[in-house]
Formats: C-alpha cells, sequence, structure tokens
C-alpha cells in the first residue's frame, strides 16, 4: 500500500501516524528540528477525548500521568470570587482533563511510533517544495542525506503555526495577534497553601496589578505559571533585574524554587483559508492558532489527527470513495470556527483591546463581588469536549 507523508513529529503529526498505523498504512514522518526538543510545558490541558484517543494508540502512560483537578478557584485581588469542583470520574472512564506537561505527550506518543514498524521518523529534515499528480503528493526534502524527493500517496501537513508546507502550497493564514504578552513558567516548588489539585485564576492580582496570573498543577512537582504582562516584555531582562524572581517569590514566599522553563509570547488567533490542496491537508497549528485559554488548540488538533486519518484510510484502503476526503475541511474548519469564536470572547475578556471594553470588564468583574449572578459572565469558557467549566474567562 501507499504510504502517506506527515510534515512535523509534533503531537497532531504522531497522532496521524499512529492513527494511519491502526490501518496498517505506512507513514513517513519528517520533522525539521533534529530530535524531539523535550521542553517546556506549552499545551498542558488535555480533554477526555484526547485522553481516549492517546489510550486507543496504546499511550497509557498519558492519562495515568497526568494530574487531575478537583478544583478551581477563582480570585480578584484577594478575594475568592467562586469555585468549581470537577466530579471525579466514574469508575472505568477518564476523567474530563487532566494537566501534563506537553513533552511527556510527545515522548510517549514517540515511543508507541518507534514501535508500530509502520512509522519510519527522519529526523532534521526539512520540506523544500510541494508538487502533485493525479495519484501522488512529490515533497523536496533537504536532510542529513541530502537533498532528495519523496513520494506519497497523501500529505499531512502538522508542521506548527510556520507550516512551511502551508506557504508551499499556497493557503494564506489570515487573523490577529493580541498586544499583551504572557510570560509562562515552569516552576519545581512547594506552594504554600497551593493544592497540587487545585487550579488558580488571580484577575488584578497585588503581584500583577491590571493584569492575570494563572496557576497549574502539574507532574514531578512543577507548577505553570501564566503572568499576563506588558507588550515590551522581555525573558532575559525579567530574570537579569530581579523581576521575575519577585513574580515567582509572591507565590512561593520564602521556599526554593528552579525554574524549569520560562518563555514570554504573544497568542494569535488564525484560521488557513483552506484545510486541503488537492493530496495536501493542514493539521492542528498548521491549520488554526487559538488563544490557549479553554485548551481548545492541541485538543483541537488531536481531533484533526484522527478525523483526517480515519478518512485517508477509508479512501486509500478502497472503504470509500475519494469524495470523502472533502469532508474533513468542511467538519474540521467548522470546528476551528467556533473554537475561535469562543477563545476570541475570552482573550477580548481577559485582555481588553480598548477602553470601552476595559471598563465593561471592570464593572463586570467588581460588580461580581456583589452580585453573585454576574460571576457566570466571569466564568464565561469551557472546555468544549465534555462542556466542561474549567475557570473564569477560560
Amino acid at each position: 500500500m501507499e504510504r502517506v507523508a506527515v510534515v512535523g513529529a509534533g503531537p497532531v503529526g504522531l497522532t496521524a501516524a499512529l492513527e494511519l498505523a491502526r490501518f496498517e498504512i505506512p507513514t513517513i514522518v519528517l520533522e525539521a528540528k533534529p530530535a524531539l526538543e523535550p521542553i517546556g510545558s506549552r499545551a498542558i490541558v488535555l480533554a477526555r477525548h484526547a485522553l481516549a484517543t492517546f489510550r486507543g494508540l496504546g499511550c497509557e502512560e498519558i492519562p495515568r500521568k497526568g494530574v487531575v483537578l478537583s478544583r478551581a478557584r477563582t480570585y480578584l485581588g484577594e478575594t475568592e470570587l467562586f469555585t468549581v469542583e470537577f466530579p471525579p470520574a466514574r469508575d472505568g472512564q477518564l476523567p474530563a482533563f487532566v494537566n501534563l506537561q506537553q513533552t511527556h505527550t510527545e515522548q510517549a506518543l514517540l515511543r508507541q511510533a518507534e514501535e508500530t514498524g509502520l512509522i519510519e521518523i527522519r529526523w532534521d529534515s526539512a520540506v523544500r517544495s510541494v508538487r502533485q499528480t493525479d495519484r501522488k503528493v512529490i515533497l523536496g526534502v533537504r536532510g542529513r542525506r541530502g537533498n532528495e524527493e519523496l513520494n506519497a500517496s497523501f500529505a499531512i501537513a502538522a508542521d506548527g503555526a510556520h507550516s512551511a508546507v502551508r506557504e508551499l502550497i499556497g493557503v494564506d493564514f489570515p487573523g490577529k495577534s493580541f498586544r499583551d504578552r504572557f510570560l509562562i513558567a515552569d516552576v519545581r516548588a512547594e506552594l504554600p497553601g497551593f493544592p497540587r489539585d487545585e487550579r488558580r485564576f488571580f484577575f488584578d492580582p497585588p503581584s500583577n496589578p491590571g493584569r492575570q496570573v494563572l496557576v497549574h498543577p502539574q507532574p514531578d512537582g512543577e507548577w505553570r505559571i501564566d503572568w499576563q504582562v506588558s507588550p515590551e516584555t522581555d525573558v532575559d531582562a525579567e530574570r537579569e533585574s530581579g523581576a521575575l524572581d519577585g513574580r515567582i517569590r509572591a507565590l512561593t514566599g520564602d521556599a526554593p524554587y528552579e525554574v524549569v522553563w520560562l518563555t514570554a509570547y504573544r497568542f494569535h488567533q488564525r484560521l488557513a483559508s483552506r484545510f486541503r490542496v488537492g493530496r495536501v491537508f493542514l493539521a492542528g497549528d498548521a491549520a488554526h492558532l487559538m488563544a490557549p485559554f479553554g485548551a481548545r488548540g492541541l485538543n483541537s488538533g488531536v481531533q484533526d489527527a484522527s478525523k483526517l486519518a480515519s478518512t485517508l484510510a477509508a479512501v486509500l484502503t478502497g472503504a470509500a470513495p475519494g469524495s470523502l476526503l472533502d469532508s474533513y475541511e468542511r467538519e474540521r474548519r467548522a470546528a476551528a470556527r467556533e473554537n475561535l469564536r469562543v477563545t476570541g470572547a475570552t482573550m477580548r475578556f481577559m485582555a481588553p483591546p480598548n477602553a470601552a471594553h476595559r471598563v465593561w470588564r471592570n464593572v463586570i468583574l467588581h460588580g461580581s463581588l456583589r452580585v453573585p449572578r454576574l460571576r457566570r459572565f466571569v466564568n464565561s469558557g469551557k472546555l468544549a469536549p465534555d462542556g466542561v467549566t474549567i475557570g473564569s474567562a477560560r
């Protein structure tokens, strides 16, 4: 059987390759990086549907290692607005979601991919050209073997936000970027008064006035801390000035801590104009970018991979006509539009784009202290796959 080419060895690309392997369809996975980079929490919230997918692919350690939350608390300043309790999973069921550093997810998927015998992974292999015929895709690749051309029946572009394949096939990626930046750190420490099964969200805390702080527990004694910061914030300057230490000490007190990972970046909302060009398909961040609040990025990318793999398998095995391929863009682009609508509203609440929005947001926040029913506007986001509310402005 002809193989499928997958460009990108991140969670979405590896999920697609593993799903295709379940149908005995071989893949070649091309990754421009020289090796897996086990750094940073990045996309940490994995929803039940993604956990079920990973378990079905043989990656039982992903749901097993993740932290299951019991509750989420939301504060305005130092005053608690409300608490959301998460019901425990029933016997035999997966939790609604877990917190797990993306590096663990990638390592588990990679180990499973290496064991299948149907997935060839080539590191340090950058796609430089894409050509198509009626029957195949021809990828020009520059890698450790020099320049070569690789043929495949179809190609899946799961090569991230700066997708080389998306650019090579001429697909636009319109959208916007948010002005404020977020400083994000994985910190190994004991946080006094912070239970290991509890997520906390702070609006306008004393340590970050006018902005937000989000604290997530992670495995291995780590905490994921997100600070909303000014657009000019620089990671190196934060370290050198002692500002980063001050931010962390506001949570740890005098307890020792270790910064495991640190980054600062802007969030983006973008949607590819097409998810399919002939025999080439876009998935994950190559197809859509969204702010992480609400955990819709990686989780929707896993859904992209599962849908696309099953569709390609049905066509390649002769179980369905080629016309079925159109269903991928129709279904997954509609899902991406809905996710972008929700995350866009969330970000407008968290980071108001103008003075009028800021005044409205502050009225809602401070009014919720006195009028409980206003809290539903604060607690406005959902973890989409299971409809589980996971906190304010989520």
